[in-house]
Order: C-alpha cells, then structure tokens, then sequence
C-alpha cells in the first residue's frame, strides 16, 4: 500500500483500517444490465474502479442479472464498452446467474439450519405483515412449517410446479427487528421467465440481497462499495453472509448518489423518455447517459475529473451541473483542434480581390500554452466569403466591435475589411455584404490593429453541414418527476445549418473541435461525408466559478 500525504476519502481510510485483514484489495462494479449506464452509475464505476486502483487491488465487472423480467444482452456490451471507454479494466468478468447453482444449495443449507421458510403470502400480505417504522411486524402463519415441509416446497417452486407470486422463501430473523429489512426478508421469488444468460433453466431467482453477499463472499471482494440506500441493508448482508457461514468476510461501505442539478438519474425515468419518444434514445445527447454525454462529446477524462472535484462523501448533496460543464471546457480547452464554421451564414464579397485568386491561410491546430503540438492547417482565402449574421449590423450599438457600414474588422488569420455596403430583401434581412480589404494587413505581417476579430469560411469550398445545439433537458434544477415529460423543455435542441471549412469533411465521431468565436463540437453519428452534422458539446462561455477561483 503506497503512502501518501494526500487527503484520503472515509472509503480510503477505512480501507487502509481493514489493511492487516485484506492486504490485498478487491472491489467489483455490479451493474444490473437492464438500461444504459447514466452518469450516476458512473460514480460507483468510478468509486469502485479507482479503489482497487489506488490500493493496488482488482475490480472485478458483475452483472447483477437475478431479474429477467428487463435485463437483455444489448446492455451487457452496451456497459462493457462504457466501462473500456471510461479506461477501467476489470479482472474477471462474472455475471450473478453464474451463481444461480450456489445460492440454490445455500438456500437449502438456511432451510436444514432452520432460518428459512416457504411463505404463501402473497406481496400485499407481506408488506401488511411486516408493520411500519413504528410498529412491530406480525410473524406468518407459515413461519413455523417444519423443515421437511419447507425443503419439500422450495424443490416443487425450483421444478415449477406453482405460478409466479404463489410462493416465496424467506430469511426467519426477527419481525420486530427496528430494520424493517431483517423483518424476515424475500430470498428468493417465482418467476416464470426466460433469462437472458441461463435461459428456461431457472424459474425461480434470488433476491439481490441474498445473491449480492454471497456472489461477493465467493469471488473475494474485500470492500463491497456500494451507494447509501443499501446502508440499512448492511446487517441483512452481514446476516446472509454469517449464516452461510463463509469463511471469507466481506466488508459492506456506503457512499452518497450523485445528484445533479437539471438532471434526471433514474433509469425508470430515463427508460420513460426513451419509449415515449421524448428523447431520440439512450444517447441522445441531451441524456445523462454515458453513451449520450460520449455521442454530444464529452471527453471520458473531463468525467473522471468532474468526479474527482464532486467527491466521496457520507451524506447526499447536489452537484452543479455548470460543474461538469465547467470541467469538459477545460479539457477540451487544451485537447479540442480549432477550426472555423459558420453556423448562420451570410455571404461577403470582397470586390476589390481578384476574380479566381486564393490564398493559403494557416491556421493553428492547438494555440494553447502547455498544450500538445498538433500542427496546423490550412484554409483558401478568397472573393467570396460566408461569415456569420450576428457579425453584421446595418445598425449597430455602441461598442459593436463586429462589421458594420463603413467599419473595420480582421478576417481571423488573414486581412482587414471594411464594409462598403450591403444588400437587404424585402424584410430587411441581409442577403450580402460587400467590402474591401486591406492588401497590406495580412495577419502576421501588419501593425495595423482593429477592435474586432471575426471567423469565415470560404463559400467556393465550404461545406454544407448541420449543427446540432443542446441546452438542458430541464429548465429547472429539480424536477417534477411525476410530470417529467411535461418539464422537458422543448427548446433544448436547435438545428441550425451553416458550412464548415474543408478542413472538416470527414470529421469522425469522438474527435474534439474548438468552431472558433461558436463552441466546442464533435461529428455526430449521423454525420457523413457529404452531409457532416455536429453537436455543440459545450459553448466558450463558462459561468461555473470554481470554489478555490
């Protein structure tokens, strides 16, 4: 174990308490593959991962498939290349089905030992039975069945003899235990369905909680890392893992979810969303998913970082979503290849340039100190031009620093214009600007300064391409979740279509761009060729101001 004087999150010291019990660590991520992992998810993937990292220890991948009913193929290896993307290995892949054999004959050995039964009562029952947080529970009439009768019940559900719900086994604790959870606990349940890893072998499955601790027990995870809700599930836990009497004992630690403003991180909701059309699918990019935040252009180090600065902590808080904004901005700062693309274009011609001439103008892959040397690129200077509107007013405030009549700006990388006229149709809307430029204010070559700086692209070889922005998906930092499509704002996806300079075609999915004076963008999926489409990752603006700023 390496030491430090870094300051240590309560996991790490608990760890480093437990070092003479477990010298060498062992974590695992159990996701349950029933949907696409969203940001919350990431955390414990994180959490679990960096763990086992910073000790020198293994994290072992477990799907927590114990339930059938949603759980499908398409999200095991959607989750297997969130983890790989997120650069997390994991030492051995399991899934909770491989131990359907094991927690059936633990099952058996709870039934001989007395502290398990066969329960007739149905759901509604149950819960009537088990009392509130004030009063005790009342036990079942079918408690006390005897073990030859209870042994005899859970074989016929194994074979299938009785319909789903008509039968549980549960764990004989205490029903006036004040943890509602020891108040003797499902085990196991009916269900009639075919699963997706052992197909019609088994129609009955554990419940988490007894499965979790005993997949744990067997694979040797030392710190079983999970979120804070399954803190009153602990003793039920250590229960399972004491009365299957495993030599090996793991050790259960709590952590807070994350919770982030204008998001929503619950797969019910999530899953809403998607089937009801009120998202374009699990990655769209206005989606707290990993597969949506990776398809909109967020950087899998931005998250990671994001995560750090949010923390591991005991008790739940609310992070700033203008954080995670705030930390892809930075990364994409120092890694983001800058180019130019006008995304409302209006054509400027200038006419005192030479019919048919074109120059090379280079423009600066990564202009940003301490950032790696990506070289540069080039782009053809000519006539004919598309700038953006907003960079044209025929009346213009004070302090315009952009073109307008008579005025003055630099064309980014290349010479200094000035507007000698415009042509409006009959709504007033600018159609065409005309100017002339400065032979001898070419950029580098000049002393010759203007307030204003503006981008372009060449309108000969420009290509046309759709730009894709994306706001919230919520307005407000909580949601009514019982009207949650009703708060989705339906502006939080504008389209806008406008050309990108030749530099840009081809542009692939994932690979970061700076649209210079626009935002950081990244080729969408649907993008090709002849048809590029981006999606605004973040704008240049950052309102987060980060505590120690």
């Amino acid at each position: 174990m390496e030491e430090t004087n870094v300051s240590r999150s309560f996991i790490e010291e608990f760890i480093e308490e437990d070092y003479r019990n477990y010298p060498v660590v062992k974590t695992r991520f159990p996701p349950e593959p029933n949907g696409y992992l969203h940001i919350g998810h990431v955390k414990a993937m994180w959490v679990d991962f960096s763990m086992a990292e910073k000790f020198g220890g293994t994290c072992n991948l477990r799907f927590d498939d114990t339930n059938p009913v949603k759980e499908d193929v398409e999200y095991v290896e959607a989750i297997k290349h969130d983890i790989k993307w997120m650069g997390f290995n994991w030492d051995k892949l399991c899934f909770g089905s491989d131990y359907f054999d094991t927690c059936y004959e633990l099952a058996v050995k709870l039934i001989k030992k007395g502290v398990a039964y066969v329960c007739d009562l149905d759901k509604d029952q149950i819960r009537e039975y088990r009392g509130t947080l004030t009063e005790p529970g009342v036990n079942s009439p079918y408690r006390d069945r005897s073990v030859e009768e209870n042994l005899d019940l859970f074989e016929r559900m194994k074979n299938g003899e009785f319909p789903d719900g008509a039968r549980t086994l549960r764990a004989k604790i205490d029903m006036a235990s004040p943890n509602i959870n020891m108040r003797d606990p499902a085990l196991y349940r009916i269900l009639h369905r075919s699963h997706h890893h052992t197909g019609d072998k088994w129609c009955i499955y554990p419940m988490y909680d007894f499965a979790h601790p005993i997949q744990d027990a067997l694979e040797g995870v030392t710190h079983s890392l999970c979120s804070l809700e399954y803190e009153a599930h602990r003793p039920l836990y250590n229960w399972v893992v004491e009365q299957c009497e495993f030599e090996h004992k793991p050790r259960q630690i709590e952590f807070a979810r994350l919770n982030i403003t204008n998001t929503v991180m619950s797969k019910r909701y999530l899953r809403m969303m998607v089937e009801t059309g009120a998202v374009r699918g699990w990655d769209d990019p206005r989606m707290p998913t990993l597969c949506g935040m990776r398809r909109r252009g967020y950087p899998a180090a931005a998250i990671k970082d994001f995560l750090a600065r949010a923390g591991v902590a005991k008790a739940d808080s609310v992070v700033d979503s203008a954080m995670l904004e705030h930390c892809v901005r930075e990364n994409l700062n120092v890694n983001a290849v800058r180019a130019m693309a006008v995304t409302d274009p209006v054509k400027l011609v200038i006419e005192n340039w030479e019919e048919g001439r074109e120059e090379d103008i280079s423009i600066e892959n990564l202009p940003v100190d301490g950032a790696e040397d990506k070289g540069s690129h080039t782009v053809p200077f000519g006539r004919e031009l598309y700038i953006e509107r907003d960079d044209f007013m025929v009346e213009p405030p004070k302090k315009f620093f952009r073109l307008k009549p008579e005025g003055e700006v630099r064309l980014k990388g290349a010479y200094i214009i000035k507007c000698t006229g415009w042509e409006q149709d009959e709504e007033g809307r600018v159609t065409l600007i005309r100017a002339e430029y400065d032979p001898e204010s070419r950029s580098g070559e000049c002393t010759r300064k203007v307030k204003g700086t503006i981008h372009w692209v060449p309108a000969k070889e420009a290509v046309p391409a759709e730009f894709r922005i994306y706001e919230p998906l919520f307005t407000e930092s909580e949601i009514d979740t019982e009207h949650i499509l009703e708060a989705i704002d339906p502006n939080s996806i504008t389209v806008k279509h406008g050309f990108v300079e030749p530099f840009l075609k081809g542009a692939e999915p994932g690979v970061p761009y700076q649209f210079m004076r626009v935002g950081y963008f990244t080729a969408d999926l649907d993008s090709t060729d002849e048809s590029p489409v981006f999606n605004r990752t973040v704008g240049l603006k950052d309102s987060y101001k980060p505590a120690n700023a």
